[in-house]
């Protein structure tokens, strides 16, 4: 599938402190096979991705991708307005959900070696 990765970055060099602006953020979709920028929402600062993210994902054409994004981007949220579009996620997990993360690290460390493989 076409997969879109999803992340943020800030703009170190776009703003201008002696007049008090902030940096600019941005949330990009870049499309991998294409190698392009699919597009872009300004955010007011990294903590306000979680609100960018499904404002930029509406934007989109994604029936049949695979939508990837970093721990940040891992809320309910988030993979149900990925899977509205048609499209599959793979997100991130790290302590933002730690039962969820928990959970996760306890099937892998109880997995057999037949547990990830394909019949």
């Amino acid at each position: 599938p076409d997969i879109v990765a999803i992340d943020g970055k800030t703009s170190r060099r776009a703003h201008n402190r002696s007049r008090g602006q902030n940096p600019l953020h941005l949330v990009s979709a870049w499309a991998a096979r294409q190698r392009l920028v699919l597009g872009q929402q300004a955010c007011a600062e990294k903590s306000n991705e979680i609100t960018a993210i499904p404002e930029l994902l509406e934007r989109l054409e994604l029936t049949g991708a695979l939508v990837t994004i970093d721990a940040m981007g891992c809320q309910t949220k988030i993979a149900a307005a990925i899977r509205n579009k048609g499209a599959d996620y793979l997100l991130a997990l790290k302590g933002n959900w730690p039962a969820l993360c928990a959970e996760v690290e306890r099937f892998f460390a109880d997995a057999g070696p037949d547990t990830c493989q394909h019949h």
